[in-house]
């Protein structure tokens, strides 16, 4: 005979007793689940720069071409990597490399990644204390063509759109690598470290080319080549189509698909607009197949 009170089996009150204590132990587990982060266009693009074995690959392709120019520009002394900025008789002048940092010789996709997983955007105070960290790694192939154009008597100069205010960090960074400092030459030329050096590179680079013979340009962005970057899409392949005899040859570019002013152009560069108007230009600019 099955034990009852009141005339109801022991059994369903331990099942009814079994079923609480079950949803009582993984109500907590359920509510501690964390959301899925927010979209971001910088998933795939980070993705690739941190994952792929094709960005490594691309990145080591495009620094063993600089070796190879390198070689070249050193053996024909009116080559120049300058042609704007270089003037007078700097066929004479001892042999110089212009290097951006951030994307072209420096990894920042952890901070990227960051920016990924959160939903948020560029900030310069959240860059700040990721550049004040040091943890930015060489991109590859970077080092090793920085060294080598430091043995070949080569000075290497880094222009680069950090601060002033974070150059102290930024040095830490690539002496932590090993990448060639310049010895008593100053050789790490950031924003606001001049009045006149703003974000357009152009006049650090006659500020080098004034008693070096720039060999080589290398970057990841437009701006790091011309001053002309800021224009509209047409406008930029103009200038791009202008100095087609130089890239792979004395301007070398470093790919990024992370940010940079191509991203900007389509909403005209003004970052003040709505994050969703940004993202519909963007979209608008996409040639795509209609469909079937």
């Amino acid at each position: 005979m099955t034990a009852a009170i009141g005339n109801r089996p022991w059994g369903r009150w331990l099942a009814i007793l079994v079923l609480f204590v079950a949803l009582g132990s993984t109500a907590p587990v359920l509510a501690q689940q964390a959301p899925d982060p927010p979209a971001s266009d910088l998933l795939n693009a980070v993705l690739w720069m941190q994952r792929s074995v094709e960005y490594k690959a691309s990145a080591l392709t495009a620094f063993a071409l600089a070796r190879i120019r390198l070689d070249q520009a050193l053996a024909d002394t009116t080559w120049t990597g300058a042609p704007k900025e270089q003037t007078g008789a700097y066929q004479a002048l001892p042999p110089a490399v212009i290097l951006d940092i951030d994307e072209t010789i420096l990894d920042n996709s952890g901070y990227q990644a960051w920016m990924t997983l959160k939903g948020t955007s560029f900030d310069p105070k959240t860059w700040n204390a990721y550049v004040n960290t040091v943890t930015s790694v060489p991109i590859p192939g970077a080092l090793e063509f920085a060294k080598y154009a430091d043995a070949k008597g080569v000075k290497v100069f880094y222009i680069t759109n950090r601060t002033a205010e974070e150059e102290p960090a930024t040095r830490k960074n690539l002496e932590k690598f090993g990448f060639p400092m310049g010895g008593n030459v100053d050789t790490v030329l950031p924003t606001r470290k001049q009045p006149d050096w703003g974000s357009a590179k152009g006049t650090r680079r006659a500020y080098v080319a004034k008693t070096y013979r720039v060999l080589l340009n290398i970057g990841d962005n437009f701006g790091d080549f011309v001053d002309e970057y800021r224009g509209t899409e047409t406008e930029r392949l103009k200038v791009m189509e202008q100095h087609k005899d130089r890239w792979g040859r004395e301007w070398i570019m470093i790919s990024n698909p992370s940010y940079g002013s191509f991203e900007s152009a389509p909403f005209g560069h003004d970052f003040k607009r709505p994050e969703g108007e940004r993202r519909k230009l963007k979209r608008g600019v996409l040639d795509a197949w209609p469909g079937p």
